[in-house]
């Protein structure tokens, strides 16, 4: 049966679809509220950017036991709602005039949590939703849904920021969570009760250890961590240091850098749409070395964009597209190989443990990277990222030979 006749997939791919259009205005929204209404150095973006990501890194610790031992959906929903109270009160506290630079840092945390929380349960989720023989094909729809909303979302974004300022923006974020949540709250495909398998108690150690073993214990899988691993590293130069090189070196403006991350949309909806058509004709090992060498290969367009307008915006445009499908063909089957390989009794635990260790690196990198672009320069410190991240294909030899999916 194709997905889209499955109702309750339907529901689960709506409510994802609005929520990823919100998310970017809050992705776009907190750097520049913090560059142009408070006017805060690189240093504190970097703050700001590692505290997205280390309570989710936290959380992530002790939500693997958590999700296999609780009703998935019930989560993603309750996370939900969670969200939207926190990003409006960036708009609630500016509307006071109250609004500070640790508040945003605050909702950035929160949410980066109950974000990590939802991945999750998300991910563990959906093969119970749709069965595991579907689940390459879930997977490329939903991020086919998320590479639209990244050329829609963030252009929106800077649109809606121009327009009305972004503390105001946010609101529109939040109201994409509460719908988020009402899609999720009409599935009703039961969900089944938790296995028999899935751990008494708590016990976060002893859970982060079981995920752990099952990410590293498997060969293939655990080639595909590490990599990520090295290119979260540059990921978090990335997230730090893209908005205030495009702002204050390029000399963007708001609506041209959501329309410049938009294209990324453009380029990533492309690769999600081809992913498991590339994997079937080339091989799955093979997909995966070669979506992952392009995609951290084209970042070098990010530094090197200099010179007149027209070719700034010509390099930016090159790595969007570039860079940003790639990348997005690596993320669908990393995804699908770990929800195929590891048994549904573990799959919660395996999922914090990736979380833990793929975004652990993320708050050292956001750090080190504005420490370097205050010392050095941004142009250096994006370097600095870029380089780091060619040596992410290395680490995927292992799996070079694979031509499916193993099997579970």
């Amino acid at each position: 049966m194709s997905l889209w006749r499955h109702r309750d997939f339907l529901r689960l791919w709506a409510a994802q679809a609005v929520s990823a259009f919100g998310s970017r205005i809050t992705r776009v929204g907190l750097p520049i509220i913090a560059i142009a209404s408070l006017g805060v150095p690189d240093s504190q973006i970097g703050v700001l950017a590692a505290l997205q990501f280390a309570p989710g890194v936290l959380l992530a610790m002790f939500a693997g036991g958590v999700v296999e031992r609780s009703r998935k959906r019930w989560l993603m929903v309750a996370a939900d709602l969670a969200r939207a109270a926190l990003v409006a009160s960036v708009a609630i506290a500016w509307w006071a005039g109250a609004l500070t630079m640790p508040h945003i840092i605050a909702v950035g945390a929160g949410v980066g949590a109950l974000t990590a929380l939802f991945i999750i349960s998300d991910r563990a989720y959906l093969p119970v939703l749709i069965g595991k023989r579907h689940l390459a094909d879930g997977n490329a729809k939903l991020e086919i849904t998320e590479s639209i909303a990244e050329i829609g979302g963030p252009a929106s974004a800077g649109i809606l920021i121009d327009a009305i300022g972004a503390p105001l923006a946010m609101l529109a974020d939040a109201a994409s969570y509460l719908w988020s949540a009402l899609f999720l709250g009409l599935i009703r495909t039961p969900e089944p009760p938790p296995s028999p398998d899935a751990p008494r108690g708590f016990d976060a150690r002893r859970d982060l250890a079981t995920g752990l073993r099952a990410i590293f214990g498997h060969r293939e899988l655990r080639a595909v961590v590490i990599a990520h691993i090295v290119w979260s590293v540059s990921g978090g130069f990335f997230m730090t240091l893209y908005t205030p090189f495009c702002l204050r070196d390029l000399h963007l403006t708001p609506t041209t850098l959501g329309a410049m991350v938009a294209v990324g949309g453009v380029g990533a909806l492309f690769g999600a749409t081809v992913a498991n058509r590339l994997a079937r004709r080339i091989g799955f090992g093979r997909t995966v070395i070669l979506a992952a060498a392009l995609s951290v290969a084209c970042a070098l367009f990010i530094p090197l964009a200099r010179g007149p307008h027209v070719a700034i915006l010509g390099f930016l445009i090159a790595h969007q597209l570039l860079s940003d499908g790639f990348s997005v063909i690596f993320a669908i089957h990393a995804v699908t190989l770990r929800q195929t390989v590891l048994p549904d009794a573990v799959l919660g635990r395996a999922n914090a443990a990736v979380h833990v260790v793929t975004n652990g690196v993320f708050p050292i990198a956001a750090l080190t990277a504005g420490g370097l672009a205050d010392a050095f320069g941004t142009r250096t410190a994006v370097w600095v990222g870029v380089l780091f991240g060619l040596a992410v294909p290395v680490f995927l030899l292992p799996v070079r030979r694979l031509r499916e999916l193993p099997s579970a």
